[in-house]
């Protein structure tokens, strides 16, 4: 008679709680292509007049190292940065050039983009590849602004070069560089034109949301994990001063110059359909017609044949050529005579969740949340070790009891103690194998055949967790009636009933102070980490 109801107010508060984090997401439509004009990626040109079009590998090529003082616009912060120029042999004249933009992580000059630097100058380009500007920055607090004058100063600098083109001189911008050159652009109107390879397009917040959405479902993780995704992406990060995942740089004028747009069959972090229309959609409202696509098949995130975090993996079939040929024919202003859709066709398993957006409250509730579960289980350890202490001596001096504990409630207490912890260790290694399977698959690996942990762990804490709360019913009700016995909870109480209980002449917990605590804390502890479950959808059934 006591027990269910202390079930159900408690269940029905943790599904409660379950349910009103959860996030709407729409992944509709599901499966979407984009069918290519051509199979073949190569991009020629009508070329009436003859004019000669270099091909990779024609010239020898020079390279030479320059370092300046890349200074940060919004805190005058400097960053000693280094920058490879590389230039063909033997070449007179004016000629195009080439400005190399980072995507994410902290690339430098020495280890990034020295093979397709190399071919295009060997094509005639001048080519400058830059350390990437970071200052002390971290992967969440980027300087978008900041770095777009740090690539335009690079620019400049090549447009002073005496066989520089100062009207020829483009960007090749690769994943998060894709957000910086919308600066970019704005900032510089004579950027001549642009390679984007796996453009991320939309906001940081949908297009990451959308990698990781995907990319649970692909390493097989169990929808509960899946919906972890749309709790994280709905936090409101300019409450922490963060306001990058909200950055919006879809706009025409970073599609209003000639852009050649290049993804992989294997990117899983890219939404490449609708990826493609926004791109398409933007250039045209710019007034841009020449825009050219291109599918590489096995291809990965940065159009590399294998896993990404290996060196030396070579590009995807004709890719450096095609690039190649497309910035030669483009920078010599020739019309494209190729389809301007070509390799294979493009795929996207679900929609980029464009309804995203931060929501202050969910964010603050979760903070709150976490910081006072932590704490009290810092505190429950603490308390514990001061126990166990005490124990042990009451032991070694045979001064009986040390924690007092009546009525079973010591070893019902350590058993759901332990039971609890340990769920919330699996439930960690459960989500850490989710996103140790996320970045191998980022990378350019295959998926795990068989999902495993990642899968059935999740109904299993569902179901210890189910269990936790009913066993945690028991004892509340067991408290009710002990007390009750003693004459605490009647009205009025017994005389002398709760001075019984707080000297621990009859106890109904435990007949020492410290027993008491140490139950009450360890229960408060227990109740925070089943919000804690809560709050992440482990009760929605």
């Amino acid at each position: 008679m006591c027990t269910v109801p202390i079930f159900i107010i408690l269940i029905g508060l943790l599904v409660f709680v379950s349910n009103a984090t959860t996030m709407p997401w729409n992944n509709e439509p599901t499966g979407q292509t984009l069918s290519t004009l051509s199979a073949d990626t190569g991009v020629t040109f009508d070329n009436p007049g003859g004019v000669h079009l270099a091909k990779r590998g024609e010239y020898e090529v020079s390279e030479r190292s320059v370092w300046f003082d890349a200074k940060r616009p919004s805190t005058g912060e400097i960053q000693r940065t280094h920058v490879i120029i590389r230039e063909p042999v033997g070449v007179s004249g004016k000629l195009p050039g080439m400005v190399f933009m980072h995507g994410a992580g902290y690339g430098s000059a020495v280890d990034s983009f020295g093979d397709m630097a190399y071919d295009l100058s060997s094509a005639g380009f001048v080519t400058a590849v830059l350390d990437k500007p970071v200052w002390s920055t971290n992967d969440i607090t980027r300087d978008y602004t900041g770095s777009a004058a740090v690539y335009d100063e690079v620019i400049r600098m090549l447009r002073g070069l005496d066989n520089v083109d100062d009207r020829e001189v483009g960007i090749y911008a690769t994943s998060e560089s894709t957000w910086v050159s919308s600066y970019l652009l704005d900032m510089d109107k004579d950027i001549a034109f642009q390679v984007l390879l796996s453009p991320m397009v939309f906001t940081p917040r949908q297009a990451i949301g959308f990698l990781a959405a995907q990319d649970f479902a692909l390493v097989g993780a169990h929808d509960g994990y899946q919906s972890i995704v749309r709790r994280v992406f709905n936090i409101d990060s300019a409450l922490f001063g963060v306001t990058l995942p909200d950055v919006h740089t879809l706009k025409p004028s970073a599609y209003s110059i000639p852009t050649l747009v290049a993804y992989g069959s294997k990117d899983v972090m890219t939404a490449q359909v609708e990826g493609v229309e926004a791109i398409v959609d933007m250039a045209l409202r710019a007034g841009n017609h020449d825009v050219s696509i291109r599918g590489y098949p096995v291809a990965n995130h940065v159009l590399r044949l294998g896993d990404e975090s290996e060196t030396g993996t070579p590009f995807a079939d004709q890719y450096a050529d095609d690039v190649v040929d497309w910035a030669v024919g483009t920078a010599k202003g020739l019309r494209q005579t190729s389809e301007r859709v070509g390799g294979v066709n493009l795929y996207q398993s679900i929609a980029v969740p464009k309804d995203l957006k931060a929501n202050r409250g969910l964010t603050v509730y979760g903070l709150l949340l976490h910081v006072f579960m932590v704490f009290m289980m810092v505190l429950s350890l603490v308390i514990a070790v001061v126990a166990l202490v005490v124990k042990i001596r009451a032991m070694i001096r045979r001064t009986g009891p040390a924690l007092g504990f009546s009525h079973g409630f010591g070893n019902q207490l350590l058993t759901l103690t332990v039971t609890t912890v340990a769920t919330l260790a699996l439930f960690g290694a459960g989500l850490g194998q989710v996103i140790m399977g996320v970045v191998k698959i980022a990378w350019g690996g295959a998926p795990p055949e068989k999902p495993g942990l990642m899968y059935w762990s999740w109904p299993v804490i569902q179901v210890v967790c189910t269990v936790v709360v009913w066993a945690w019913s028991r004892v509340l009700a067991r408290l009710i009636e002990v007390a009750s016995l003693r004459g605490v909870i009647r009205f009025p109480p017994r005389k002398g009933a709760i001075g019984d209980v707080m000297t621990g002449r009859d106890p109904v917990l435990a007949s020492t102070r410290l027993g008491r605590v140490l139950f009450w804390v360890t229960a408060v502890t227990m109740l925070s980490v089943l919000l804690m479950f809560a709050f992440w959808g482990l009760f929605v059934y």
